[in-house]
């Protein structure tokens, strides 16, 4: 079934407060090799801020598919954009509590794509696995518990 947006927002929540969070933790504590700091969490904020955002285009761009569905490709190009989008606004120093005088590239496409693959491949393996009924609930967590066969 193909989610709904209360769905996409309550998965990205879902999986960004917990394989998002414990992902940024390792690159916030600098268990990676990264200098420790909070802006990573920052930046796992503004990803589900944004994120939120974007899924409203999504969600109005999917009504455009002729299965109303969104292929893994598109997942992924939509990944790159919204990650240069963040990359840019960090940089332009526009977004509060992120310095973007001490930006480092390199550091944030592994942290931004950390985070992205893993919550990606958390969707697409392990909801499935250990949530089977929740892609027939249009992926909502929230609302729709009554019975599905």
């Amino acid at each position: 079934m193909t989610p709904t947006l209360f769905g996409r927002w309550q998965t990205r929540i879902f999986l960004l407060a917990t394989i998002g969070l414990i992902t940024t933790w390792k690159f916030a504590s600098g268990l990676l090799g990264t200098e420790p700091g909070t802006s990573y969490y920052w930046v796992l904020f503004y990803v589900a801020l944004f994120g939120l955002l974007w899924d409203i285009l999504y969600n109005f761009l999917q009504k455009f598919m002729w299965d109303h569905d969104w292929p893994g490709a598109f997942q992924l190009l939509a990944g790159i954009a919204e990650g240069v989008l963040l990359a840019i606004l960090v940089r332009l120093n526009v977004l509060p509590f992120i310095d973007g005088s001490h930006f480092n590239l390199g550091t944030f496409v592994l942290h931004y794509g950390a985070v992205w693959i893993s919550t990606y491949l958390a969707s697409w393996v392990i909801m499935r696995l250990l949530f089977p009924r929740w892609r027939f609930r249009g992926g909502e967590w929230i609302g729709k518990w009554r019975r599905v066969y």
